[in-house]
């Protein structure tokens, strides 16, 4: 069955036998020149990005995922991208599963690897979420899902769809133009749209809290790919005040605009982009 959705889904992406970064489709953001209509909406989900090359599972780091056998047995030859994912707002259990050098078989069996797309697989998007959907229905096991993919008819409703799914906890939506063929990458043929903005930075320093959190991290001190420096001090839990993100890892924050210096408004840490 796995032959025939391979030669169905044409060509694939280069194999990552070793650990390099693979080649991925990436988003833009979503503006308002954009007509919806000509895209797939589905949402945006606070996972951890899994890159499947065949035989291994790959962060986007191109790491390996020590996920357990029985989990990457369901999976066929050709390449496939989705988040692994436990549900809304669980993001940190999440990472501390995949993060494992040894896997933790019962925790495993939280996690579901949501598909997205096909890399490297001819046809349009509409075709690949086809061919995505087959895979799944060969599959046969719970934990191999494809994202739930929808159309609206325009901005408004648009809006609407993005509403419904912060009401009920998610972080908002990603669009896949609906005739785009595979090309890694950003650009515009896969987008996202957000209540907010987002950016990465490198961590540079711990800076001490004071008051309620001395003995804790009062705040990150992290630098942006321009080499500008600023400070992340909310968005944590308690626990990862005690146990912060390590010098030298880049972290993921949210921001609502940026100054008149080119700084970030309101900076919020939102999770460490690089696993594990």
């Amino acid at each position: 069955m796995w032959a025939l959705l391979l030669m169905a889904g044409g060509s694939a992406a280069t194999p990552a036998w070793a650990d390099e970064a693979p080649a991925l489709m990436l988003a833009g953001r979503y503006h308002d020149d954009i007509d919806p209509a000509a895209y797939w909406v589905s949402e945006k989900l606070d996972g951890v990005r899994a890159y499947w090359d065949g035989r291994r599972l790959l962060f986007r780091s191109g790491q390996r995922i020590a996920a357990p056998d029985w989990f990457v047995a369901a999976l066929p030859l050709q390449p496939l991208d989705g988040e692994l994912w436990l549900g809304r707002r669980r993001f940190e259990r999440l990472s501390g599963i995949v993060r494992q050098q040894t896997p933790d078989d019962t925790a495993w069996h939280e996690v579901r690897y949501m598909l997205f797309d096909l890399p490297g697989a001819a046809g349009t998007f509409s075709e690949r979420i086809v061919r995505m959907r087959a895979i799944v229905a060969a599959a046969r096991v719970p934990w191999l899902q494809s994202v739930e993919q929808v159309r609206v008819a325009d901005r408004a409703a648009l809006q609407r769809r993005l509403a419904t799914v912060l009401k009920a906890g998610g972080e908002g939506l990603m669009l896949h133009r609906a005739d785009a063929l595979w090309t890694a990458g950003r650009g515009e043929a896969v987008l996202k749209l957000t209540p907010w903005l987002d950016a990465e930075a490198r961590v540079v320093a711990h800076v001490p809290g004071k008051g309620r959190l001395a003995g804790l991290l009062g705040a990150l001190e992290v630098e942006a790919a321009d080499g500008r420096r600023f400070r992340l001090g909310s968005g944590f839990t308690d626990a990862q005040r005690r146990s912060p993100p390590a010098v030298g890892t880049t972290v993921t924050y949210r921001y609502r605009e940026l100054t008149a210096k080119g700084l970030p408004r309101f900076p919020r840490y939102l999770r460490v982009r690089d696993l594990p």
